[in-house]
């Protein structure tokens, strides 16, 4: 019995690879939809992957233990009130490294005070390391809001990010014009041109010294901020500490950075829901264009099937070549597009770094290769087995005189 199972295989597969050699151009157009189906899967959930993986490396870069949001002033922007106490009283907490407060608001800038255009602005008391200028060093916490002689604040300094920066043609040194309104515009010097806080969000953003947009805006006298942040020591207990500001602060959301990062996550539905969209889109996409393009090799053998069958071949040795041509069809475009997917990859982000400032984008982890190698192998073998049977039973002597 096992000897006849075997000739039989011998046979199906012999009679597989006839095919393939007796029609190279078709097989070779196989292939490729093969490959392009791998690469709609492997790089469509790439992307994916890298959407969501890329905001938790952009929250993870703040390098901070502790958010401190919400507060008498929840409902509204800039929800921490007088934050100046606030973080003036964690700094006495023990193991409290560096505490830093962020204030974001809508404000206009340009290079003419009669021409200046919205942004969105970040007030921090300092720049840091993370920043990584492209040009200039930014600001620190000595800066002050006490004018000069000239009557000119020492404050008045912002850090643009690289796209605003090239949209008015700026660098370190120039002037531009800063307000909170269109008709309440100052004059201020550029210091540093980086990226950190546009990636942070997602758009164009100014980066100014806490007090000066505080002032700007009005809310210098409340202290509002966006949010108090703070490090702890490595071997501090940041759940516990959580609970003891919690308790100090009642009116506050206080969360550790993972908690802080899964409500902006929550926050961000569109986000989370493209990234998954991109997966599902992929192996669906990937799916159906594999069933198609192996319906389509069955059925242009229509008429070789209806010569076997009328020589006696059984449907479920048809079946089975047509399953032998899915498999080494799979196999060959999944290998080919499983190989092409890291150089595509690096290709797409080399890209979106020069484009939108995202660098790996496009993130390649074994699971998305599977996946791809899956869709062309798998799904390729059941569905040429599938239409291989569908394809035997129209295979009559009546379709091969037609």
């Amino acid at each position: 019995m096992s000897r006849r199972w075997l000739v039989r295989l011998r046979a199906v597969v012999g009679l597989g690879l006839a095919q393939l050699r007796h029609s190279p151009g078709r097989t070779a157009l196989a292939v490729g939809g093969v490959v392009l189906a791998v690469l709609s899967v492997t790089l469509l959930a790439s992307l994916g992957v890298g959407v969501v993986e890329t905001g938790q490396e952009q929250f993870d870069d703040a390098g901070r233990d502790i958010w401190i949001t919400g507060g008498p002033a929840a409902g509204g922007e800039n929800e921490v009130v007088d934050a100046a106490t606030v973080a003036a009283d964690l700094r006495e907490h023990e193991g409290v490294g560096d505490v830093s407060t962020v204030a974001m608001h809508d404000v206009y800038l340009g290079t003419d005070p009669d021409a200046v255009e919205p942004i969105a602005a970040v007030g921090v008391e300092g720049t840091h390391g993370h920043f990584e200028f492209e040009d200039g060093d930014g600001f620190d916490g000595a800066m002050t809001a006490d004018a000069d002689e000239e009557g000119r604040s020492s404050g008045s300094v912002v850090v643009l990010d690289p796209v605003t920066a090239d949209r008015f043609d700026v660098g370190v040194g120039d002037t531009v014009y800063v307000g909170a309104s269109r008709q309440a515009v100052d004059a201020y010097t550029v210091v540093g041109v980086g990226s950190y806080y546009s990636q942070f969000l997602g758009t164009e953003a100014a980066t100014i010294p806490l007090p000066e947009l505080q002032s700007m805006t009005g809310t210098a006298g409340s202290s509002r901020a966006s949010f108090v942040t703070l490090n702890l020591e490595d071997d501090a207990d940041r759940e516990a500490f959580a609970d003891d500001v919690r308790a100090e602060y009642p009116t506050y959301d206080v969360r550790t950075a993972d908690d802080q990062f899964a409500a902006m996550v929550g926050d961000r539905h569109l986000v989370v829901a493209s990234g998954i969209a991109l997966v599902g889109l992929a192996t669906v996409g990937g799916v159906v264009l594999t069933a198609n393009l192996f319906a389509l090799v069955a059925y242009q053998q229509r008429e070789t099937l209806a010569a076997l069958r009328a020589i006696g071949l059984s449907r479920g040795l048809l079946a089975g070549t047509i399953g032998v041509q899915g498999a080494l069809i799979g196999l060959l475009g999944g290998s080919i597009g499983v190989a092409a997917t890291p150089v595509l990859a690096a290709g797409l982000n080399r890209l979106s770094t020069d484009v939108i400032g995202f660098e790996r984008l496009v993130r390649t982890p074994l699971e998305v290769f599977v996946l791809g190698f899956a869709v062309a192998l798998v799904v390729g073998i059941l569905v040429a087995l599938v239409t291989g049977w569908y394809a035997s039973r129209s295979a009559t002597v009546a379709a091969l005189e037609s």
